[in-house]
């Protein structure tokens, strides 16, 4: 996901029966290995530009966040232009915030055909002449069959936004793009194998996009609507589909808070009767009157942090001879998700052997009761991790889902139970808990 990976380490050894905390945090991406691949893009830029096609490498990522989906799920595609071929045509510096990106992610295997995506009208400031920042784009599709698909980058377009509406759009050489990410699904019934295309993925306020659609019930009334984040918008149309299940409509964006399309049989969206969101963006180039002013705003992305109240854990003392628990509980730890976006997050833990005074108590030994809070407002929901051991090999803490727009406040803490052996020598004993946000 082109994210820099951040780790924090805090560590110490404590009095009695011990624990020595270690925290790390990591920009998160959408579950799923993205891999960096490098294809030959050929790039017209502005005719305005006065300058011939650009033919260079573009190298690029797709990461996924469901690598083992069903038939019928929905996998969200994140596609990361890491190092675009193209550059600012220009000796004009471009100011931050003006590039929008759209692109297709090519499908292959056992599902083909193309995804969709956008990205936010967010970047650095370009230089004159300079190269164009990495950029993501998100998208989905539904998964219509079973079996190992692949995911490939393709064409991208760079529109900017300043003095001038200009497209740098940017085509794959030699199709497909090597695969970058590689789903296998599972079969599931029954099967919602309802889809839609879009005609655009970016138009101005009040243009009409086309929307197409396969797999709808014979004759059915389809809605064709937007959508902002989870909710629908204001701007819908119907289509009626043929006797096969196919439709193609025309449904005008007003909204310019739109961040996808979808389509539904029924009065309401549901998984079962319905498809999409696929990504749209509404560009507003709308011309300020005379005498009047455009105020604009712009809401920052963050970044995925974590921090605790204390690195030092002092668990209650045993006996020797009798052995038994040694409980205490973990310093409480405060997420903080301010990236937006769909991707969501996960905190795990492993800890190392505790060692003594010529003995040592193994780390599968040490067991935890995760608890996890939200703070109100939150757009997601935080999940406890299971109870039972930590160990070497690790556990979750807590965690929260990806989805349509993701984020928010939480508090992690956990009830800790360390299993002494009844005839350990006396002395101090301590352990690593190394906890790592990602």
């Amino acid at each position: 996901m082109g994210s820099t990976t951040r780790r924090r380490r805090l560590a110490s050894f404590l009095g009695a029966t011990a624990l020595a905390v270690t925290a790390g945090g990591a920009l998160a991406c959408p579950a799923g290995a993205a891999t960096n691949v490098d294809f030959a893009t050929h790039c017209i830029p502005p005719a305005v530009a006065g300058i011939p096609p650009i033919d260079g490498t573009t190298t690029a990522a797709i990461a996924v966040d469901n690598t083992s989906p069903k038939v019928g799920d929905t996998v969200t595609v994140t596609y990361t232009v890491v190092k675009p071929a193209a550059s600012n045509p220009t000796a004009l510096a471009l100011p931050a915030d003006i590039m929008t990106p759209t692109g297709k992610v090519t499908l292959g295997g056992a599902q083909t055909g193309a995804v969709t995506v956008a990205g936010p009208k967010k970047n650095d400031p370009v230089p004159g002449n300079g190269a164009f920042p990495s950029f993501s784009m998100t998208g989905s599709f539904k998964v219509t069959a079973p079996g190992a698909i692949t995911l490939s980058p393709g064409d991208y377009n760079i529109h900017t936004s300043y003095i001038l509406e200009l497209d740098t759009p940017c085509t794959v050489i030699t199709p497909p793009a090597p695969v970058s990410e590689t789903v296998t699904a599972t079969d599931s019934n029954p099967v919602n194998e309802r889809d839609i295309a879009l005609g655009s993925a970016s138009g101005k306020p009040g243009d009409s996009v086309t929307v197409t659609g396969s797999k709808f019930s014979p004759g059915a009334t389809v809605t064709l609507a937007g959508r902002a984040g989870a909710a629908q918008t204001a701007d819908t149309a119907t289509a009626t589909a043929d006797s096969s299940g196919a439709f193609s409509g025309s449904l005008v964006v007003n909204d310019k808070t739109t961040t996808g399309v979808v389509a539904y049989e029924g009065s309401a969206y549901s998984d079962a009767k319905g498809a999409g969101p696929k990504a749209y963006v509404v560009i507003d180039d709308t011309p300020v009157p005379a005498g009047s002013q455009k105020v604009t705003t712009t809401v920052k992305a963050g970044t995925l942090s974590m921090s605790q109240a204390g690195d030092a854990v002092s668990l209650s003392a045993v006996d020797y001879g009798k052995g038994g628990a040694s409980t205490g509980d973990l310093n409480k730890v405060t997420v903080q998700d301010f990236r937006g976006g769909p991707a969501g997050w996960s905190l795990t833990g492993k800890v190392t052997d505790f060692t003594g005074p010529g003995a040592k108590i193994d780390a599968g030994a040490l067991n935890w009761s995760p608890a996890c809070a939200t703070k109100a407002g939150s757009p997601s929901t935080c999940q406890a991790g299971s109870a039972g051991a930590v160990g070497t090999s690790g556990a979750t803490l807590a965690s929260t889902p990806n989805g349509t727009l993701t984020g928010g406040e939480f508090t992690v803490d956990a009830g800790l139970s360390l299993n002494v052996p009844a005839f350990t020598p006396p002395g101090t004993y301590s352990g690593v808990l190394t906890l790592t946000l990602s």
